[in-house]
């Protein structure tokens, strides 16, 4: 993926965040996920729930009572805007509305103090572990096998997606506008701009909620902030031919010529400046939305998590090694909205995410690093409850749904409860990538639920949000560095 001055430029980074660890120890944690997973939602509870003392039974370090306290720090990133957790908590606890989804890289560092759970060495001063919580959008992560592919195997790739039946309604009009587009032809600027718009609208539409599509590099092209118009995100996928050289000035020499940018202004500096400096990773994964949408998108989103697992470097490093090389020893993959569904189902859903993840981690030849499987929802916005319906007891999740939400010919107002029957996840995880056998799209019932209302304890305080699971989820990633 890198060069050699890449690599030296890595040890040399990896050297000094080592060295500065020793006197300071640091965790570096990656927070990524697709689309709609609940990156933001994640951090803000996981921050939370830390600063506040929050119910995390699993936890070890805090239902055993260690940890002494938190607090937010200055990050030492500069260049990198603040994961701006206020704002973030404000909103869904006041307000009651999520947080804006995840467009850049931004930051935060949280500092644990805690007491040893060796009995002799808390006889020593407390502990204390600073976490660099790194949140960056997943998209971003599926440009990184872009590095080893040039112009002509990207653009093979992403016409032969584009010409899948899941796809053909979304890929039609930039299809068309490419049939007209001769490679050989001299460059030309508009055509250029009209057909990477048309491909980045293409992209943009297998995103939708509908289709629920996940494998859909480049990733700027669908989160472009500042670098929007610039050449490096004018380009489209062309049919070239293997091994053919195009005149310079071509249309095909001129659009690989702006990939090989994109490659060089966006991929590289993200991943020698951010993803290859990480210690451990969280992966969101929005599960329920890609069951919903059929067959198909579960299936594209187990080729998307195999490209993510083969970015990853894995594996543990020795003591030594850990000075010049860094590795991700533990990856965790979360399916999100566990509230959506009542507690009877998320057995369930963690075996479909175990499915879809095990042979994810078999395509990409994954090895090296711990990795988990959970459901969970960081802040949870339902509870359960079961309603009879001719005479048949059923298992339903209470909430308040957000408002314009739908089911049926129903319409809710952002402001009354309901309860919603969601239906039943398959017991078999491979009937889901089964056409015939499998979930018939938009069977399930899924509404987007307002954040909870906190209430008050008997002693007047407010307590910490509720969440399904984000407890051992925290313990999977920093448990052990909590010992």
């Amino acid at each position: 993926m890198t060069s050699i001055a890449d690599e030296a430029r890595l040890v040399f980074d990896n050297f000094t965040d080592r060295t500065a660890s020793i006197f300071h120890p640091t965790l570096r944690l990656g927070v990524t996920g697709l689309s709609r997973a609940g990156k933001t939602v994640f951090i803000t509870a996981l921050v939370h729930n830390l600063l506040s003392g929050g119910r995390l039974p699993l936890f070890k370090a805090q239902a055993n009572g260690r940890i002494l306290g938190a607090d937010l720090e200055e990050q030492p990133d500069d260049a990198v805007p603040r994961f701006q957790y206020e704002d973030h908590i404000r909103r869904i606890v006041e307000e009651r509305v999520w947080p804006e989804s995840t467009r850049a890289i931004s930051e935060l560092r949280l500092t644990v103090a805690f007491e040893s759970a060796s009995s002799w060495r808390r006889m020593l001063p407390g502990g204390r572990l600073t976490i660099d919580i790194v949140d960056y959008p997943g998209e971003w992560l599926l440009d990184l096998p872009l590095l080893d592919k040039d112009f002509t195997a990207f653009s093979a790739e992403a016409l032969e997606r584009a010409q899948l039946p899941s796809r053909q309604k979304e890929a039609g009009p930039f299809l068309q506008k490419l049939a007209s587009v001769d490679p050989e032809a001299a460059a030309d600027e508009v055509t250029a701009r009209d057909l990477s718009a048309a491909f980045a609208d293409y992209l943009k539409a297998c995103r939708a909620d509908g289709s629920a599509l996940s494998t859909l590099p480049p990733g700027r092209f669908l989160m472009p902030g500042d670098l929007d118009g610039s050449p490096a995100l004018t380009f489209a996928p062309l049919p070239v031919e293997p091994g053919r050289t195009y005149p310079k000035g071509s249309m095909a020499a001129h659009l690989a010529r702006r990939y090989e940018a994109y490659k060089t202004v966006v991929v590289k500096p993200f991943f020698r400046n951010h993803f290859a400096r990480l210690d451990r990773q969280i992966l969101l994964v929005d599960v329920l939305q890609a069951i919903n949408a059929g067959p198909e998108a579960v299936a594209d989103l187990e080729t998307a998590l195999t490209d993510i697992l083969g970015c990853f470097r894995p594996g543990r490093s020795t003591w030594l090694g850990g000075f010049l090389t860094r590795r991700i020893d533990r990856i965790l993959v979360a399916a999100t909205k566990a509230d959506h569904l009542h507690r009877e189902s998320h057995r369930r859903l963690e075996a479909i995410v175990r499915q879809i993840v095990d042979d994810a981690v078999a395509r990409a030849k994954f090895s090296g690093a711990k990795t988990d499987m959970l459901a969970m929802a960081a802040v949870r916005a339902t509870r359960e409850a079961t309603i009879t319906d001719a005479g048949e007891a059923l298992p339903v999740i209470v909430g308040t749904p957000a408002k314009g939400e739908t089911i049926g010919k129903r319409s809710f107002d952002g402001q009354t409860e309901t309860a919603v029957f969601p239906g039943d996840l398959p017991d078999d995880p491979r009937r889901l990538f089964d056409p015939q056998n499998g979930i018939e799209p938009g069977s399930l019932r899924f509404v987007r639920f307002r954040p909870p209302k906190l209430q008050p304890s008997t002693e007047g305080l407010i307590l910490s949000l509720p969440h399904i699971r984000l407890d051992r989820a925290l313990e999977f990633l920093l448990g052990d560095r909590l010992q």
